[in-house]
This record gives C-alpha cells, sequence and structure tokens, in this order.
C-alpha cells in the first residue's frame, strides 16, 4: 500500500485514486458541493484555497491545496515535485 501526501502531512492511499481535477471548473465545483452535501467530502487545505480535487474508488472526493501536477508528480513517484509551498 503505497501513501501519497495531498499537503499540511494528510496521505490518502494511491491506489483508491481515479482521477486528479483541477478546481477551477464548474463542473468541479459543482462535484465539491454535491460530495459537501452528501457528506462524503475530506477537506486537507487547513484553510486555503482548493486548488486539486482528488476522487477516489469510493465516490469521496479529498480537497487538496496543492495543484493537480505537484499531486500526480508525487503519485508518478517525483517527490521532489513540490511546486506548491505547503
Amino acid at each position: 500500500m503505497k501513501f501519497i501526501n495531498v499537503g499540511f502531512n494528510n496521505m490518502i492511499n494511491s491506489s483508491r485514486i481515479v482521477a486528479l481535477v483541477s478546481s477551477d471548473s464548474a463542473p468541479s465545483r459543482r462535484l465539491i458541493q454535491d460530495a459537501k452535501d452528501a457528506g462524503r467530502a475530506v477537506d486537507c487545505t487547513c484553510g486555503r484555497k482548493t486548488r486539486c480535487v482528488v476522487v477516489t474508488d469510493s465516490d469521496h472526493i479529498i480537497l487538496s491545496a496543492l495543484q493537480a501536477e505537484t499531486v500526480a508528480g508525487r503519485l508518478n513517484g517525483n517527490e521532489d515535485s513540490d511546486g506548491d509551498s505547503e
């Protein structure tokens, strides 16, 4: 089981990830709101702006303050891809 850091020492299981989505578009905003209403959203932003939405296979979403490219780099094994400061 491999875990990746999605910011501020919050770890998620990388084998459960279905998609990494930028939070800028209207559909992703609706996805966030629907998940919050249903109790399926996990906020890992520590009060900062949401920049990436991680969709899991259990229909939960994880909100991260890191950009999608940074999380994707960590998912692919590039631990030095810290494009954002935490």
